[in-house]
C-alpha cells in the first residue's frame, strides 16, 4: 500500500506523488473523480469510475438486452410521432 502525508496548498491544490500516479495509470492531464465517502475524499482515475458505474447498472439489465437497440427503437418510435 503506498502512503503519503501531503500538503494542500493555500488555493486548495494537492499534488498525487508520482509514485501513486504511475501506480494508477495516471499519465499528464489525466482524469479523476473524486467522491465524499463517510468524510473520506477518494480520487479514482475515471476509467475506473466508469467501470464501477457499468458494473452497478449492469445488475439491473436483463441477460441478453440490447440497451442502445431499446433507445434507438424508441428514439425512432418518438421521431415517428412528431
Amino acid at each position: 500500500m503506498l502512503r503519503a502525508n501531503l500538503t494542500m496548498a493555500s488555493n486548495g491544490r494537492v499534488v498525487i506523488p508520482a509514485q501513486m500516479r504511475s501506480a494508477l495509470g495516471l499519465a499528464d492531464g489525466g482524469k479523476v473523480v473524486a467522491r465524499l465517502v463517510d468524510g473520506v475524499v477518494v480520487l479514482e482515475p475515471i476509467e475506473a469510475a466508469i467501470r464501477r458505474a457499468q458494473a452497478l447498472v449492469r445488475r439491473y439489465v436483463p441477460d441478453g438486452a440490447d440497451l442502445i437497440e431499446e433507445l434507438a427503437a424508441e428514439r425512432r418510435a418518438a421521431a415517428e410521432h412528431e
